[in-house]
């Protein structure tokens, strides 16, 4: 359990760094055993690219680093629970386990909404380990949809 932890304090710093350029703060490490192959934050703001998730972003970082599309031995670390997009993404990379913090009731794809990580009629199911630094994790978002209705509704 320490090791999620570890891994998982490593993306809440990412998910802190999305928040410069205004985006959603979220985070996303990829590891192979206890080696960090690749980070990312949100970046759809900076980079006006409604895909560019923080999950979606690690894993193409991944791919290329591995130089190879099935990351069948990677582990994903995420500050929220994946999106549709996100969980689609995850399946077709073909990763194996997904470790995430804080659940998403409006929009989560790895059981909240949709249960796309375990969908019986895909070709990949991802083992699901869920509320690893939950509370930290939901703090970061409240944190920060509590600035911006502030800044909108002073």
């Amino acid at each position: 359990m320490l090791l999620h932890e570890r891994f998982m304090d490593l993306a809440l710093r990412e998910a802190g760094m999305a928040v410069t350029s205004g985006d959603v703060p979220v985070g996303a490490v990829a590891v192979i055993g206890d080696e960090i192959i690749a980070r990312a934050h949100n970046m759809r703001e900076a980079l006006n690219d409604p895909t560019a998730h923080a999950e979606v972003l690690v894993i193409r970082e991944s791919a290329l680093k591995l130089g190879r599309w099935r990351l069948h031995d990677l582990t994903l670390y995420v500050t929220i629970e994946p999106c549709a997009m996100c969980a689609g993404a995850i399946v077709l990379a073909r990763l194996p386990r997904v470790v995430f913090g804080a659940k998403d009731p409006k929009a989560g794809g790895c059981g909240s909404v949709f249960q796309i990580l375990q969908e019986s009629r895909l070709n990949h199911r991802v083992e699901i380990l869920a509320g690893i630094k939950e509370a930290e994790c939901r703090r970061v978002l409240q944190e920060f949809f509590e600035s911006r209705r502030k800044v909108c509704h002073p």
